[in-house]
């Protein structure tokens, strides 16, 4: 029996899935089909959508997301995606991109498939170098902050030394944010405020 799936993600935990999931809620009928995740898109290895792609969705299905950048953010890995849901006779549908929702008669598919794949060509990019603005936006935070604390001496209000990279290792799921807090000797206002900060830029 072919299933509507969705899916939805934000790049950090303290970031809301809320509004993604509304969105979706007018295609899928089940919110056990709509499959989250709280991790970064700079790749696909996320819990929610591996158990979505090797585990659930199979020929037939399709796959809904509010906006083509929640799927992923690396153009090149969002092409061969996209690729596999065609091989795999996938259907995947972006509600920010109207085409893609589109129903027509199968003898007129190609015309969704070329517009398709001119937006998705585009979008990738854009998604891409979204990415990568963030990327330098965080680096330069970092480093600034980095810079006044070697100057004005500890405060608990800047980032802490390695705080890049515990922070990271947090966000991915790695380590427990006790053992952040520890590492780093932080407060838990201290972290959690840190981390907030951190998102608001993501």
């Amino acid at each position: 029996m072919e299933k509507i799936y969705g899916y939805a993600r934000v790049s950090t935990r303290e970031q809301n899935l809320d509004r993604q999931i509304l969105a979706l809620r007018q295609y899928v009928k089940d919110d056990r089909d709509i499959i989250t995740d709280k991790e970064s898109g700079k790749n696909f290895d996320r819990p929610g959508y591996r158990s979505l792609r090797d585990t659930l969705l199979r020929a037939g299905d399709t796959l809904i997301v509010k906006s083509l950048d929640r799927l992923g953010r690396n153009k090149e890995q969002m092409k061969n995606e996209v690729q596999w849901f065609n091989t795999h006779d996938i259907r995947l549908k972006v509600i920010d991109l109207p085409t893609t929702m589109t129903d027509l008669p199968d003898d007129q598919k190609w015309i969704i498939e070329m517009a398709n794949n001119i937006m998705i060509e585009v979008l990738s990019s854009i998604a891409e170098q979204e990415r990568e603005t963030i990327r330098q936006r965080q680096a330069e935070g970092i480093e600034a902050a980095r810079q006044k604390g070697k100057h004005l001496g500890r405060n608990p209000a800047q980032y802490p030394e390695r705080w890049a990279e515990v922070y990271s290792a947090w966000n991915a799921g790695g380590i427990t944010a006790t053992q952040a807090m520890k590492t780093l000797g932080l407060k838990r206002t201290t972290f959690y405020k840190l981390a907030k900060c951190m998102a608001k830029k993501d």
